[in-house]
């Protein structure tokens, strides 16, 4: 018995020693996604002020964010593939370098194409992210504990939305929008160095049961959950870039907000609803799954179905306060998806798959979702601005036209939102057998 009681205790401080090292992994992680996506959205902030210096349409400016969305995905394969066989701490450290170098160049564009060039380097560099992290975090924690970390890390999506809101936005008012590009490249000074300083988990080494076979790469292929998860993936990234790329301009037409105050009110509509959204899937995906092996799906389901009516009503709405509060719940149940579905993909995919099986999945969320948003959003308001003038009788499309057009426009994500809850439902119905197969 002491033999044994003491045994206890040696594994104590070992295993508080591992939680511990585990946590300061993810929080640095986190921080760089919050980084990853500050950079990422500042394009939708700073939209009004390079719309007029650069005299483009809407068409132009979703075009902007369609062509990053292009290349981040056909990259992110083979650095998916890279991230199985290679250091996943090396990969994340070039992938935040050239990010935020490109982000940085932006300030110093004198055109049009040259802004664009600027956001496919920034493309390559952002690749990494996803593939990388995910699956290191995944070797971080247990399967039954991991809808709480990946929503966590997850949770970096609107906290570095709010945080380029919050800072881009007021900077871009004072100091003008290349000044705001410059600081949005800065914190990788600091969080390179801390991510070298990690140590990187083993592959595969919180699974329950060890798996050592070579595994090809098509295997996950053959998973029809990870296929139903795929189409949901692009439904839920046509509506996230597509708010993200037009919310700021939005709430400037329609409502008639400056520039800094679009950006703080669509801040504080991610912070709020997206910190929601990820910290209650991240506790309610952990619980669910002792219960049923296909909850996660389920729940991620039924946010996405409750989330269309508030899109409706927060783009249909003539009051600023009811739209924000209903665009931020709306965009609560976008970000809650995060939490169960990309748990539910890491219990289907094996270890040694998981980059790969991210970097497939994001090819084709991005380029049959996130690629469209922007653009045929923008596109259909272009249309829907020159209706609007024609019915009225003006030869000039003017402000008010196009912020009619936007509002139009924007009505087809509650449409989208309904389609992914059922595709979702889909996912529901096959991912058991897909879990007992990964177990057997």
């Amino acid at each position: 018995m002491p033999s044994s009681v003491g045994e206890v205790r040696s594994h104590q401080p070992a295993k508080q020693s591992a939680n511990k090292s585990a946590n300061v992994a993810l929080a640095v992680l986190i921080a760089i996604n919050i980084l990853n996506f500050y950079d990422r959205y500042i394009l939708g902030v700073l939209a009004e002020p390079i719309r007029r210096e650069f005299h483009l349409s809407d068409t132009q400016l979703g075009l902007l964010s369609s062509v990053f969305i292009w290349l981040y995905a056909i990259v992110g394969v083979p650095l998916g593939s890279l991230a199985d066989r290679w250091s996943r701490r090396k990969l994340l450290a070039g992938g935040v370098a050239v990010w935020s170098v490109l982000t940085g160049l932006a300030a110093f564009a004198t055109s049009y194409m040259l802004l664009m060039f600027s956001r496919l380097g920034f493309a390559i560099g952002e690749a990494a992210v996803a593939p990388a992290a995910t699956g290191w975090i995944g070797d971080l924690f247990p399967a039954h504990k991991r809808a709480r970390p990946l929503a966590l890390f997850m949770a970096g999506v609107p906290v570095g939305a709010a945080l380029t809101n919050f800072i881009s936005g007021p900077i871009a008012q004072a100091f003008g929008w290349r000044q705001a590009m410059v600081i949005a490249a800065a914190p990788a000074v600091l969080l390179i160095p801390l991510l070298l300083m990690l140590r990187e988990p083993i592959r595969g080494a919180a699974e329950a049961r060890k798996d050592n076979a070579k595994r090809s790469w098509r295997e996950f292929l053959t998973i029809p959950t990870f296929w139903w998860i795929v189409a949901s993936g692009a439904l839920l990234n046509f509506n996230m870039y597509a708010l993200s790329s037009f919310l700021p301009a939005f709430l400037s037409r329609i409502h008639h907000v400056s520039v800094a105050q679009s950006g703080t009110l669509t801040g504080i509509a991610y912070l709020v609803g997206g910190l929601s959204g990820s910290l209650i899937a991240g506790w309610l995906g952990d619980k669910v799954v002792h219960k049923r092996a296909n909850a996660r799906m389920v729940c991620a389901a039924a946010f996405a179905l409750f989330g269309a009516p508030m899109a409706w009503w927060g783009v249909a709405s003539g009051n600023i306060v009811a739209a924000v509060m209903a665009l931020t719940i709306f965009y609560g149940t976008l970000c809650a998806y995060y939490g169960f579905v990309y748990s539910s993909i890491q219990d289907i995919v094996a270890p040694s798959l998981r980059g790969i099986a991210m970097a497939v999945y994001f090819l084709a969320m991005y380029l049959c979702g996130a690629s469209f948003g922007p653009v045929l959003t923008g596109k259909v308001s272009d249309v829907m601005a020159h209706r609007a003038a024609e019915a009225a009788g003006s030869p000039v499309v003017t402000e008010a036209f196009k912020a009619i057009g936007l509002q139009q426009a924007m009505f087809i994500m509650p449409v989208l939102s309904v389609l992914l809850a059922a595709v979702l439902l889909g996912g529901s119905r096959t991912i058991a057998k897909d879990m007992r197969r990964r177990v057997a």
